[in-house]
């Protein structure tokens, strides 16, 4: 399994549009302006989901695209190999000058160690889905959310501190204030 940026920005793309579906499209300008990639890489991206079948189109108004199966159903394995699979690729074994051939070391010598390697990838990859970075986003909005509002908390507790200190010869309140013009 190849791991790439496009299989990266495929996994971003359904997990955002698998937090906003609720039940409907979600057009992929939104998408594209949300997570920052372009929207032809993205047409390009869900072209290849949609003929893996992992993403089903709606076009029109009001259009856009939808899972085909459940968050729980879609692992990050799924739509990394359905984003790589459609697209062409330069061939994959490197030539060498017929010359140089005796001084390369021996691929089969390290073939288990790579094979082992993209074995475990795929299952990790497998392991997860797309529910499962729903809730890990969920909780980062959480979190997000708990420290965002503890920053403001304190930064509010410190402007009040300053400002419940009345500066000198200034009254510190409406009463104070007529009791000196009455004085």
């Amino acid at each position: 399994m190849r791991l790439t940026t496009r299989g990266k920005m495929a996994v971003t793309a359904v997990t955002d549009l698998a937090l906003r579906s609720h039940g409907g499209p979600v057009a992929l300008p939104g998408i594209s302006t949300r997570q920052g990639i372009s929207l032809s890489y993205l047409e390009d991206i869900f072209g290849a989901l949609r003929r893996a079948g992992l993403v089903h189109s709606i076009r029109g108004p009001g259009g856009g695209y939808t899972l085909t199966r459940p968050p729980q159903e879609l692992s990050v394995a799924d739509i990394v190999a359905a984003s790589e699979k459609f697209m062409v690729r330069p061939p994959t074994k490197a030539t060498a000058p017929e010359d140089d051939t005796a001084d390369l070391p021996s691929a089969e010598m390290t073939e288990e160690l790579w094979t082992s390697f993209h074995s475990r990838v795929r299952e990790y990859l497998q392991s997860i889905t797309v529910a499962d970075l729903i809730k890990q986003q969920g909780m980062q909005a959480v979190s997000d959310v708990a420290h965002g509002a503890r920053s403001a908390r304190t930064a509010s507790a410190r402007r009040s501190v300053r400002t419940q200190l009345p500066s000198r010869n200034v009254p510190n309140s409406v009463f104070a204030l007529g009791q000196l013009g009455s004085a």
